[in-house]
């Protein structure tokens, strides 16, 4: 039996602009998801997904050595109830594979139970710790097994693999991480994180920034200095003045509105999309008042900074 832990992530600055070289700041997550495998008489592989709850959301069977899908039983509520499921999980896997011949080469069979510590709707990083957690079982190097598969940025990779915050740049298509124990804002008990209540798809997030056709390299620079601000910052004033001026500057990129501006104008504190606008967590400043403005809302899932981060 062999078992792999990754973490989930959280993209505090750098959101689109981590596509074109900008340094972000990445914090992983208390929570994540765990793969254990094990060996079977059967020459298959037989792939179990659950959720939070212990709740089976996904079975796959594959042929050895070959990973065709045999059968395929999952949630048809989700991913348009289709079989896309099954058949990114076999990319990944065959990906693996190819970056690996030895992976999965010798016929064995094996059962695969991989199970997520996290809401499946909040977007902590159900792909990235999933290809972390292959890339550990496969052998194979997880940041070039998400450029293969999913592709991205993979700052979320990053996250999956420390237990720091972290600032994270690509350079010439290639990953750079520095980890940065410093970003521990002594005003973090003011700090939480607040759930939109519905998934956002990143990649459709990707897509439209791409469109912007402006000088990105200038963009680029600013959130590299927004993003060493807010690492530094130590007042929560300074703070929400950083949180506006980046929503500004990503929304004058990707021409949509901010959060605050849309959904909570009437906040008494200052809120900013995190990653892909538009869904999953937002990061909100405020006080002992602000889980019940939230939950009036109709925003029932709001954590404390030190309830989600390591």
């Amino acid at each position: 039996m062999a078992s792999f832990y990754s973490n989930g992530k959280l993209l505090i600055t750098g959101e689109y602009l981590v596509l074109d070289g900008a340094k972000s700041l990445a914090v992983p997550t208390k929570y994540g998801q765990n793969l254990v495998v094990s060996s079977i008489q059967e020459q298959e592989l037989v792939w179990e997904s659950f959720t939070l709850k212990n709740e089976r959301w996904l079975q796959v069977v594959f042929d050895l050595p070959k990973l065709r899908i045999m059968s395929a039983t999952f949630d048809a509520k989700e991913e348009g109830g289709d079989d896309t499921l099954a058949e990114n999980l076999q990319k990944v896997l065959l990906e693996a594979k190819k970056m690996n011949p030895t992976f999965l080469a010798n016929r064995e069979g094996s059962y695969v139970k991989s199970e997520l510590t996290f809401a499946r709707d909040w977007g902590l990083g159900s792909s990235s710790t999933l290809i972390n957690n292959i890339a550990q079982w496969a052998q194979v190097d997880p940041f070039q097994l998400q450029f293969n598969t999913f592709g991205g940025s993979a700052y979320d990779i990053a996250c999956a693999q420390h237990n720091t915050p972290i600032i994270y740049q690509l350079k010439e298509n290639k990953p750079f991480v520095l980890e940065a124990p410093t970003f521990d804002p002594n005003f973090k008990e003011q700090l939480y994180f607040v759930h939109l209540n519905k998934k956002q798809n990143s990649r459709e997030g990707i897509a439209k920034y791409k469109k912007f056709k402006g000088n990105i390299s200038a963009f680029a620079d600013e959130v590299s200095a927004l993003t060493e601000a807010f690492i530094n910052c130590s007042e929560l004033n300074d703070f929400e003045k950083l949180v506006v001026e980046h929503e500004q500057l990503i929304a004058s990129i990707i021409k949509q509105e901010p959060v605050q501006s849309v959904l909570f104008s009437d906040y008494f504190g200052q809120t900013k999309s995190l990653g892909a606008w538009g869904g999953d967590f937002i990061l909100a400043t405020g006080n002992e008042d602000t889980t019940s403005y939230f939950n009036q809302k109709g925003f029932a899932t709001v954590i404390k900074y030190q309830d989600m981060l390591l």
